[in-house]
Formats: structure tokens, sequence, C-alpha cells
């Protein structure tokens, strides 16, 4: 087992349930998390860090320097993005491809000269729209369903697999990601790193501060519990693409089991998410979020389809699967049960975030 780990984006709402979560359970553990807390909301989690005794540096993965002020590490969890797939599409895109692509590097270069393991979290939006988008899908009344025919490697009604052609654009944040993952494997090769990526769905729970382009599942949430608009957006505006969601605790499950047997699954690529058992429509999240909360909403239709959003995404978890017994553990009404209980829990505290 490891001794020493930074987190970068260690503020951010995967760095920081990470890092508490791996001194839960290992108290041992010399934790560092290293934000620029350039997230609105990730300084509310210094405290969280403080209490359960992990350090927290103030400082950006773009900035090299900025690494002189963290000691020897044996683990690196490379947790830093800006994870908005709409930046640089309405916005130029330096920051996005400077914290996503130079950042990692800088990470990279850190661990190379502490000798440590490297583990990525990437995104399934490495992914390019225009393949996502010529998915065979059925309509049903309240969703997408994949189709069992389908003229592409790399999908099946399991969800898509790491064979899915890569031809394409895919955003300025899918882009940044894919780019770090080649030279990251490039590290691996030549500098003979030990390197792990996982290519995650969309991540929720506690602790997320969910904007309309990321985070959706916990801004939906808690646009129900403060009685606040929302809208269904593109595809017709009647709700029913999908996404496989994934609680942060069952993630940690898998990163823990990768951290306690790196060698096992050292060198290679993973999809992880919810898979088809802990997928979810916009229509199906309102009616949970409805019955969780006893509130309903005025959601209106825009028919409109944004650029860079696609209709339906659910992790094919086959790969990871055959080499460890890991599989995501709550449904959907148990994740967004979790997620209702931090809001009573948080109101005060939050509330002018959502």
């Amino acid at each position: 087992m490891v001794q020493k780990i930074l987190i970068t984006g260690g503020c951010g709402f995967v760095g920081s349930n990470l890092a508490i979560y791996l001194k839960n359970d290992f108290p041992k553990l010399e934790i560092t998390c290293f934000d620029n807390l350039k997230r609105r909301g990730s300084e509310l989690n210094i405290q969280r860090l403080k209490e359960n005794e992990i350090t927290f540096i103030h400082g950006d993965v773009r900035n090299i320097e900025d690494f002189n002020e963290v000691g020897e590490i044996d683990l690196l969890i490379e947790a830093a993005a800006e994870p908005s797939v709409l930046s640089g599409i309405d916005s130029p895109p330096n920051y996005v491809l400077d914290t996503n692509l130079s950042g990692t590097i800088n990470c990279l270069n850190f661990a190379l000269k502490n000798k440590a393991k490297f583990l990525f979290l990437s995104t399934s939006r490495i992914y390019p729209i225009a393949a996502l988008s010529k998915i065979a899908y059925e309509v049903s009344n309240t969703r997408f369903t994949i189709s069992p025919h389908q003229t592409m490697p790399g999908i099946s009604q399991k969800g898509i697999a790491e064979n899915f052609p890569l031809e394409g654009a895919r955003s300025f944040y899918g882009t940044s990601k894919l780019s770090s993952e080649l030279i990251i494997q490039e590290y691996g090769e030549f500098y003979s790193m030990d390197i792990i990526i996982n290519r995650c769905g969309v991540l929720t729970g506690p602790w997320q501060m969910g904007k309309i382009d990321q985070g959706v599942a916990m801004l939906w949430l808690a646009r129900h519990y403060w009685k606040k608009d929302l809208s269904y957006i593109g595809f017709g505006g009647e709700g029913k693409q999908v996404r496989d969601i994934l609680h942060i605790h069952d993630l940690y499950e898998l990163v823990k089991k990768q951290i306690e047997n790196f060698e096992v699954f050292n060198q290679k690529i993973f999809n992880v998410g919810g898979g088809q058992d802990v997928s979810i429509s916009l229509q199906e999240l309102t009616t949970i979020c409805e019955d969780i909360t006893g509130n309903k909403i005025n959601i209106s239709q825009v028919a409109e389809t944004r650029p860079a959003d696609i209709p339906v995404y659910i992790s094919d978890n086959t790969k990871i699967q055959t080499i460890c017994d890991w599989k995501p553990q709550l449904a959907p009404t148990d994740v967004l049960a979790s997620m209702y209980d931090w809001l009573l829990q948080n109101e005060s505290l939050i509330k002018k975030l959502f």
C-alpha cells in the first residue's frame, strides 16, 4: 500500500471525497490535496479536509512552481480539471486546455520526479460527438434506449466499450482529456511509470456543486428542493436523453481496489460508470426528484439541441469487471436519496451556490 498521496483538484467534488474516504479507511496515509479553488463552492471543502487531518495546499496544476510546496509522494491521483463540456465552445479555450492538458503534464513530471504511481480520472467525453450521435436507439415513454442493432464497433446494449471509435471532434474538454490520456501512456511506456486511466461517466453525490453543464443530477435535485425552474434542452425538449450515473462512493470503492493492487490494473484504460442498471433519463430524474422532495417545479421545453449534446451514453463496465469484482452498488433512487440528505443537512451553507 502506498503511504503518501497527492490529489490534484483535491478541493473539488471528486478529489475531496476520495481523500476523505481514503483517510477514513487508511488513517496512517499522508494525504495532500492541491487545488486552485476556482470552482465556486470548492472553498467549503477546506474545513472538511482539515477535520480529517488532510493537508491542503492552494496551488494550480498549470503552474509547475506551485508543486514546490508539495513533499515527497508515492501516488498522484489526477482529479484536477475544467469539467464543463461547453468550455472553449462558448468561451476562449485557453483555460480548459491549459488546465486539462498542460496541467496533467505538470502532474506527470512531478510524479516522475518522485517515482510515484499515477492514477488519472478521465471522462466518457473523450468519445466523439458525431459517433455517439450515430448510436441507434429506440424511443420509449420516458427515455432513449440503445438498440440491439448497431453498425459501429464498441457499442452494445451494455453501453459504450473502450474500443468505440475515436475519430472526430468531442469538445475542447474531451479533447484535452484524451490528449492527456495519450501522453500518460507515453510516460508509462518510455519512463516505465505505473499508470491507470479511468474514463468516468457522470459522477455525482454529496458535496457536488452542480451546474447546467456539469453535475446535472445534483443541480436537478437542488432545483426541485428550492423550487426553482429547469428546462429540458435538446432532442425535442422531452427530457428523454439518458446517462448512467455513478455515486462518488462507488467510484471510491474501485479506486481503493486499484490502489491496493495497482499491478493488476497497471497500464490499462477502463470505462467506469453506473452502467445500464444505474442509468436514468432527465424525465426519470424529474420523477425521482419529485418523489424525494415532494415538490413539482416548472420545466420548460427547448427543442433545439446544443453543441456537444448527445442522446444517450451508458458505460460498458465489462473490461473492468473482467479483472476485479467491482460493481456499482447504489441505484439511482439511493444515489439521489443520499444527495437529498446532504441538502437537508447543509441547506444554509450551500443554498447560495444553486
